[in-house]
């Protein structure tokens, strides 16, 4: 059996600057542009093209996205449900995905992109962090997506941007 492959990040760094524009529209600074850019070479140096993308509607989710530059090879499901859920949420909409998925990107916010990262390696000390732009990079042996589960994965890699400079 071919494990299914997950990997969840955090969107880049977003920018504060803007008091009055509300949580959800918060854009990217040149910072987590550069951060998101540098982990979707990573991404595809690595051969880590996923079937399909869940991504969290707010802006800077988004423009993490756009800026990994995945092509138009995954399928991408941007959900307003994925705006600040936690870490059981997620799971609960990863164990919707279609069986023929073999592979899957979730991009969301912490913190329950990081609870839901150790949750599923099993490991509270496998990823002290998640920070701006990291990616947990999983494998579970199962063979439906409805079989995820806590400490049902193993932690392949854990990506940040500094790791890659």
């Amino acid at each position: 059996m071919e494990p299914r492959h997950l990997a969840l990040m955090r969107h880049a760094k977003s920018s504060w600057d803007d008091p009055n524009l509300d949580d959800h529209d918060r854009p990217l600074t040149a910072r987590g542009r550069r951060a998101a850019s540098r982990v979707g070479d990573y991404l595809r140096h690595n051969g880590i093209l996923p079937d399909v993308v869940l991504c969290s509607s707010a802006t800077r989710t988004r423009q993490t996205l756009e800026l990994l530059d995945l092509g138009a090879h995954p399928e991408v499901v941007v959900s307003d449900d994925l705006y600040g859920c936690g870490a059981g949420e997620m799971l609960a909409r990863l164990r919707q995905t279609a069986d023929p998925v073999a592979s899957v990107l979730l991009i969301g916010h912490n913190p329950g992109i990081h609870e839901l990262a150790v949750s599923l390696a099993g490991d509270p000390e496998a990823i002290p962090s998640f920070p701006t732009a990291g990616l947990a990079d999983l494998r579970a042996p199962i063979l439906t997506w409805s079989d995820l589960h806590p400490g049902g994965a193993t932690l392949h890699a854990f990506i940040t941007p500094k790791g890659l400079d």
